[in-house]
């Protein structure tokens, strides 16, 4: 997994890069998100959508819900980017949608995108 740090707005954001999906667990992803805030104070990431395993895509398996949750506990805003024009999962296309309208998670198509959402989450 490879980590860059940006600045955007004032705004340190934590860039998550991977060819394997490094994030398949809570363990997995609560371990990075309290790494970055440990390691540079950084509570907003950016994460590849190939970091994350399949299985978050499953909401049924209620990976992404434990997830999310977990940052909402820690005060982690969250950006995923990637394709997702893949998925035919209504439920999942509904989830991406209201995501997008708040202000602490993000899932959209470039890494450019995903820090622009980030740095004007409020």
């Amino acid at each position: 997994m490879n980590i860059e740090y940006q600045n955007r707005n004032g705004l340190e954001i934590a860039v998550v890069s991977s060819d394997t999906r490094e994030i398949s667990s809570v363990r997995d992803a609560l371990d990075l998100a309290m790494s970055v805030q440990y390691e540079k104070g950084v509570s907003r990431l950016a994460i590849e959508k190939s970091a994350l395993a399949e299985e978050f895509f499953i909401l049924s398996s209620g990976l992404a819900g434990e997830i999310l949750q977990k940052f909402i506990n820690y005060h982690v805003k969250a950006a995923f980017w990637g394709d997702y024009s893949r998925y035919t999962s209504k439920p999942l296309k509904d989830f991406i949608y209201e995501s997008n309208k708040g202000n602490d998670f993000f899932f959209v198509s470039t890494q450019e995108e995903a820090l622009h959402r980030l740095a004007e989450a409020q």
